[in-house]
């Protein structure tokens, strides 16, 4: 169920448009929990809206039209400002941009399933299928960036989030990796780029959640 996005303009267009959405709504849903939980650095710093350009980062929308995957401009959050504590409140806060991806997706797929049902071959360029393809684009997009960030790999959310709900002496010793976070994520992408097949670890769960909402 997993599209192939080639070198079709079409596609292109759609992806870019499914990215900047995803990675608004993403980040948007970051700042939202930070307030939430006591922190007042990303409504000052006027990151609670939905406006793409307080979220794109500059070099990740241009990877998006250049490898079909990009990110966006971490939301800066205090986290000794926080509810619950500094890693339990840190480990909402990053739970929050993969949930809102999810919501998102769900949120989309009624009508992408019946639009889907009108066209299910995706052949042609009438408005129901140009349509369907836009949305199920959508879809895919925001499980695939839900369930990437959700790797327990630092910078991304799930490593917060692991980290929260570890007890407190291998918190620590995990927070000691996020030094390195930039350099393991360079990691990850060029043991992807060597290895393909590793990928299955992000696209085998990505695929049975799309598979789970569209097929029927």
């Amino acid at each position: 169920m997993l599209l192939r996005y080639a070198s079709d303009p079409e596609f292109l267009i759609m992806v870019i448009v499914a990215f900047v959405v995803a990675i608004t709504i993403h980040e948007a849903a970051h700042a939202l929990a930070a307030t939430w939980l006591g922190d007042d650095i990303p409504r000052l710093q006027g990151r609670l809206t939905l406006n793409p350009m307080r979220h794109l980062d500059p070099l990740g929308t241009l990877m998006i039209a250049i490898a079909s995957f990009g990110w966006g401009r971490p939301v800066l959050v205090n986290p000794y400002r926080l509810r619950f504590g500094v890693n339990r409140g840190m480990a909402l806060v990053a739970l929050a941009g993969p949930l809102s991806n999810v919501a998102l997706a769900l949120a989309l797929t009624p009508i992408t399933r019946q639009l889907l049902d009108s066209a299910p071959l995706l052949i042609g360029s009438t408005p129901d299928v140009l349509a369907a393809k836009g949305l199920l684009v959508a879809v895919q997009l925001n499980i695939l960036l839900a369930v990437f960030n959700l790797l327990p790999i630092p910078p991304l959310d799930g490593f917060s989030i692991l980290v929260g709900v570890s007890p407190q002496p291998m918190a620590d010793r995990l927070n000691e990796l996020r030094r390195y976070g930039p350099y393991l994520l360079i990691g990850v992408f060029l043991l992807l780029w060597l290895i393909p097949q590793g990928a299955i670890v992000i696209t085998g769960p990505a695929q049975w959640v799309i598979e789970l909402l569209l097929v029927p």
